[in-house]
């Protein structure tokens, strides 16, 4: 009779868990998700204007405080957002407006107030078009 011995591996135990974690934290967001679809395949889909609004984000978290620093913040962003295109004419043009604002307010050193007021109208701007990107000035 042969008996066989298994060990058990806590490396293995702990790369199943980790892998049913992930498991637990993605199907939860997944579900949630809106503005995407599937592929057959599973790959989501984004369109163009959720791809942007998620760039735009990525830059606008980027960089100094803008509570303590305004006018830095406006200066890092005015060359990241000028990058960032779409083929969503709406947003894009909120986009130009956002840099361009933040150009004329870095420009002035915050100290000039019709710059200030369309920088503020161009963080409205793009906080509606693009809910989620936390402009701010």
């Amino acid at each position: 009779m042969v008996t066989t011995s298994y060990r058990t591996c806590p490396r293995g135990r702990m790369t199943a868990l980790t892998g049913l974690a992930a498991l637990a934290i993605a199907l939860p967001l997944s579900a949630c998700s809106s503005g995407t679809s599937s592929t057959p395949s599973g790959v989501p889909v984004v369109s163009a204007a959720e791809s942007a609004c998620q760039q735009v984000s990525a830059v606008l978290t980027n960089g100094p405080d803008p509570g303590a620093d305004p006018v830095g913040y406006a200066q890092a962003q005015i060359l990241a957002l000028r990058q960032v295109h779409t083929s969503d004419s709406k947003i894009q043009q909120a986009i130009d407006g956002l840099a361009s604002a933040y150009n004329g307010y870095a420009t002035t050193d915050g100290k000039n107030k019709a710059a200030t007021a369309v920088a503020n109208a161009a963080v409205a701007t793009i906080n509606k078009v693009c809910p989620d990107a936390g402009a701010s000035l």
